[in-house]
């Protein structure tokens, strides 16, 4: 029921709501609409790769934030791999989860884990947005793929678990996502809602054992899937599902944390409800931490703040839901910086990404004398779209990698979804006239272009290397003398890779 004192409870309610939202912001800096609120009450704050430059100013961005809120939770995504906040600018110092999956040692997991808490301790941020627990189990995802550990549940769920002992012995918390999974998903959910058609026995058996894992590995922090998943709930996404929500992680599962929304923001929920309509559904339904993403401002919050007091008002969002909601965020919060207090602040070991790369690294020679190359080679890099989670401004490739070990190098680049073309082909072809052929593709077998470009280059070049920097397929078309899988775009994985052609490596 609406509370009895009517509008005279609007400013405990508004205290209540600054609690539960968690908003980013644009720049470097923080504005003052972000300070203003923080001062007010404002509990959390959301970095993303637009408020990071580098080490320091991101530290003093942390501090100019605590500065207006001692007790402000601060969160990032920093998955490392293809998912990088911190090093948006350069790509990733650390493989992804794929990398790690494939060399399957679950202390190797932990010490990269353990490497990034450092980072982020360093930074000012106590909350990751990682590990990606989801079993990438539909390989045309586009957007888990190499985010995921791989596609077995068993895996996933050991390195899930070994991600945030690492994490955790960093000082740092970690959060596992997006539950009850979106890996058996050909749908970014970003753009569009998807949804899983799984009954709830092959979900158990497929999606939910990391999830399980990361609860008895002592994770405090979970984040919601936008997904619908009609075995559980024909109507709602998991994230404003009370089945899901309350009914499964809750009540099932068992999970007496923290629950985080992923960004409203995102189209399949925004288009569904829109921004306030699903924030209001979100925390209904069991969630208690809001994310708003980074392209909402100061107008949009507010918006936010007074349709959280009106559903309560309304009696659409019980006030005890939203107290239970903000004391489980400021309780989160006050953890985390115990766990922080008691864990002395690691020093990052950049060393280990390029190692944990190199380990990663897989590859298949039809011609035992194609690698190491002889001489610098033509390298074509066929570009993808970039998703929303990665972003487009991340750079990944082997053109630097390469031509710093081998000096000469013509680096050539294939724009994202360019129709095949024969004239290019063949001009193509003639710059490699004489010269070894390299040919980079990040999950070619999801770009039917890019496997038809694949298809004719290597038809007349046999002798050609691939590389492919995404999720590995059998039947992608890559071929040629040598194939070499990195199981990641990050900055390392290209560095590994190139080190294997040169056939000497690179600094860490």
């Amino acid at each position: 029921m609406p509370p009895a004192s009517g509008p005279a409870r609007a400013p405990e309610l508004l205290a209540l709501a600054d609690r539960v939202l968690q908003p980013g912001f644009q720049g470097t800096t923080a504005p003052d609409w972000i300070r203003r609120r923080l001062s007010a009450g404002l509990g959390s704050v959301l970095l993303f790769g637009g408020n990071i430059r580098d080490r320091e100013q991101t530290a003093a961005l942390t501090g100019a934030l605590r500065a207006e809120n001692p007790d402000v939770l601060i969160a990032a995504d920093e998955e490392g791999g293809d998912v990088t906040r911190l090093e948006a600018a350069t790509g990733s110092s650390y493989p992804g989860n794929l990398a790690l999956g494939t060399v399957d040692d679950p202390e190797l997991t932990a010490a990269v884990a353990h490497s990034i808490g450092g980072e982020l301790r360093a930074a000012g941020i106590g909350l990751d947005y990682a590990p990606d627990a989801d079993v990438n189990s539909n390989p045309d995802n586009p957007v888990i793929g190499t985010r995921s550990f791989g596609a077995d549940p068993d895996l996933a769920a050991r390195h899930t678990a070994a991600w945030i002992r690492g994490m955790h012995d960093a000082g740092v918390a970690a959060c596992a996502k997006h539950f009850p999974g979106h890996g058996d998903t050909d749908t970014d959910s970003h753009l569009a809602l998807p949804t899983v058609t799984m009954d709830a026995d092959r979900i158990a058996e497929l999606a939910l054992p990391p999830f399980r894992a990361a609860l008895a590995a002592g994770v405090r922090a979970v984040m919601t899937a936008h997904l619908l998943i009609p075995a559980y709930d024909k109507e709602h996404p998991a994230t404003a599902s009370p089945r899901i929500i309350t009914g499964l992680l809750r009540e099932e599962l068992g999970f007496e944390g923290l629950i985080v929304s992923d960004a409203v923001e995102m189209q399949a929920v925004r288009a569904r409800y829109g921004l306030e309509g699903a924030t209001v559904r979100a925390l209904a339904a069991g969630v208690d931490l809001v994310c708003l993403g980074d392209r909402s401002g100061d107008a949009e919050f507010a918006q936010l703040r007074t349709a959280i007091v009106d559903a309560v008002m309304r009696g659409e969002l019980p006030e005890e839901r939203l107290a239970e909601a903000a004391a489980r965020a400021s309780g989160f919060a006050a953890w985390q910086r115990a766990l922080a207090a008691n864990v002395p602040a690691p020093e990052p070991d950049r060393a280990l990404g390029p190692a944990a790369a190199r380990r990663a690294l897989r590859t298949t020679t039809a011609d035992p004398e194609a690698l190491p190359l002889r001489a610098p080679a033509v390298l074509v890099g066929f570009g993808v779209p970039g998703t929303v989670v990665q972003g487009d401004g991340v750079p990944w490739g082997l053109g630097a990698a390469l031509t710093a070990l081998m000096p000469g190098t013509l680096c050539t680049t294939v724009p994202p979804l360019t129709p095949y073309s024969p004239g290019r082909v063949r001009e193509i072809l003639a710059d490699a006239a004489g010269r070894p052929l390299v040919l980079a593709v990040r999950d070619a077998h999801r770009h039917p272009a890019v496997r038809e470009w694949l298809g004719a280059l290597l038809a007349a070049r046999p002798d050609a290397i691939t590389v492919e920097l995404g999720v590995p397929q059998p039947d992608s078309g890559a071929a040629g003398a040598a194939r070499i899988d990195t199981h990641g775009a990050a900055r390392v994985c290209a560095q590994a890779a190139a080190e294997v052609l040169a056939g000497r490596r690179l600094a860490p």
